[in-house]
């Protein structure tokens, strides 16, 4: 069926319940319908083009539209379109846990398939709580987190990613965890003050684990980069502090990758910038490219290994997804890891990466940037409260949206988060727009 733009417009707001949308303000105009995608440039309804600064909010990290994984997907889908894995088996399934075996940290050798990144969170924090339960410790039952960090929309991901602005409505209903300080340095970026900054708030997380490790399950964080708190970005010497406090008081690490995993920090994973392992990582988003949705909870031997039945005991993991381990999205995801290994993406992120920093180096001298921080193809900047902080963000973000370029703030941030496929060219207009859009919503 055709519609008419308005006819679109208006089975969209009788009908869909779009996520963080204000109903009432959605509803007075038509919003921006995007029809088609192809690598770095997404296409309106109405005949304009958008290059995708956010990677179609941070999974198509392949670009849309990339051949491979489209032709992957076309194939499995006349072969095998769905089989269950309780019990059961299938060739894809297989193939891409074996594969995400060879590409994690080492050590990471079991993947436990769900649907989106808030399941892979849930099945991280069951594993977690059963591994210590399997073992004969029962009172580990509970996690530390940093402070607005997030981990997905479940109840149970609430708990441990608790951001007041998205949740404060379920308060009552979440088990919430401890938090810990933001190693997150407000300020344009200096390795002895990131440091120094990480450092001091590590002694908040070294407290909660001290006091509490004898009912602790793990501490769960995103490395590297705070995605949803607005893109805050900390060095690595925290990770390592976390991941030896954690060795000293028997505490599980859960790495929560599904936004920075598979190329965006410059290496195929966040945990391999940092130089660490986790026990459980969970990862999603670019897994498949962005195309299909999926995600995996891959957990090391020793946790793996705590599941295993002995005569008289039941220590299987009751958790379970319909489509866990789907034929069709599993195909997709090997054809996104086989790009991701085979066509030089992520040493292509480092020379991106110095482009991004250079243009955010610039950018930061406007006068209603306070500061601006980079990782790897990662790029934010914070305005300042005299400007308006999160009204000038949405300002910028509209102004950048009219000359062609896709962003979307969080709070008073805004960030470029392209695809790793991005042209130079591509990213070099990216950052030309982005800062255009600055000096227009400034006038």
């Amino acid at each position: 069926m055709i519609h008419t733009a308005s006819s679109l417009h208006q089975l969209d707001v009788n009908h869909l319940w779009h996520p963080y949308t204000d109903i009432t303000a959605y509803e007075e105009k038509p919003a921006l319908c995007f029809e088609r995608g192809d690598g770095s440039y997404l296409y309106s309804a109405d005949g304009r083009s958008f290059l995708d600064g956010i990677a179609s909010w941070w999974c198509v990290a392949l670009g849309h539209s990339h051949p491979k994984i489209v032709k992957a997907i076309q194939e499995q889908a006349e072969v095998l379109q769905q089989s269950i894995l309780g019990n059961l088996t299938h060739p894809k399934a297989v193939e891409l846990a074996a594969k995400l075996a060879e590409i994690t940290p080492a050590g990471l050798n079991h993947s436990y398939f769900s649907s989106d990144g808030a399941s892979a969170t849930e099945a991280a924090l069951k594993m977690a709580i059963q591994y210590w339960h399997n073992i004969g410790k029962r009172g580990k039952v509970k996690f530390v987190s940093l402070k607005e960090g997030y981990h997905g929309d479940t109840l149970g991901a609430v708990g441990v990613g608790y951001v007041p602005t998205f949740h404060h409505f379920f308060d009552g209903a979440v088990c919430r965890s401890y938090t810990a300080d933001i190693p997150h340095r407000p300020g344009n970026p200096d390795p002895e003050l990131d440091h120094d900054f990480a450092m001091e708030a590590f002694q908040s997380m070294q407290r909660i684990v001290e006091e509490h490790h004898q009912e602790l399950a793990a501490v769960i964080l995103e490395p590297l980069c705070q995605g949803a708190a607005g893109i805050r970005i900390y060095p690595s010497s925290y990770l390592h502090k976390v991941r030896e406090l954690c060795n000293s008081y028997d505490v599980l690490f859960i790495a929560d990758e599904i936004a920075v995993g598979f190329g965006r920090t410059g290496d195929l994973f966040a945990c391999e910038t940092a130089g660490i392992v986790p026990d459980i990582m969970c990862i999603g988003k670019g897994l498949t490219g962005g195309y299909l949705p999926m995600s995996a909870t891959i957990a090391s031997d020793k946790v793996y290994d705590a599941f295993r039945n002995q005569p008289g005991e039941d220590k299987t993991f009751y958790d379970g997804h319909t489509y866990c381990g789907n034929p069709i999205t599993a195909a997709a995801a090997l054809a996104a890891i086989d790009i991701f290994t085979s066509e030089s993406i992520v040493d292509n992120v480092a020379p991106a990466s110095a482009l991004l920093e250079e243009g955010f180096k610039s950018i930061a001298e406007h006068e209603s940037v306070a500061f601006y921080k980079t990782l790897g193809l990662i790029g934010m900047c914070v305005f300042t409260s005299e400007s308006g902080g999160s009204e000038f963000a949405k300002k910028v973000t509209q102004c950048a949206i009219e000359t062609g370029l896709f962003v979307r703030p969080l709070g008073d941030v805004l960030y470029l988060w392209p695809p790793l496929t991005a042209s130079r060219d591509e990213l070099v207009e990216m950052i030309r727009l982005f800062e255009q859009a600055i000096h227009k919503a400034a006038k």
